[in-house]
């Protein structure tokens, strides 16, 4: 699998309504036939940043989720509410799931 994170620093005026503000692009994502998963998270350390958790199946629903029309929609529209360019790692894994965090394991 493609495996993404990456962290978006949104404007502080902005920082409250970044979820209603990515919401189509969100869903759009989700519903990609080849997204595994798409979750975004805001940081304990800095309010005015979030960051997106994403995995797509292979390299073709990558190549497909950066050419979908929500996508270019995305970079059309979401950029003015950035204060700065979005940081990225980006890598391909084996697997489609979660594993197991054995450090932590809970029994029972």
């Amino acid at each position: 699998m493609i495996f993404i994170t990456a962290k978006f620093p949104v404007k502080p005026e902005y920082a409250d309504s970044w979820p209603e503000l990515s919401k189509a692009f969100t869903e759009a994502t989700r519903a990609e036939p080849g997204c595994l998963w798409f979750q975004w998270s805001r940081s304990l350390d800095d309010a005015c940043e979030y960051v997106i958790v994403e995995a797509f199946r292979d390299q073709d629903a990558g190549v497909a989720h950066v050419t979908g029309e929500h996508f270019k929609t995305a970079q059309r529209e979401l950029p003015q509410y950035l204060s700065a360019t979005p940081r990225i790692v980006n890598t391909t894994v084996p697997g489609t799931e979660w594993s197991l965090l054995g450090e932590f394991a809970v029994e029972g």
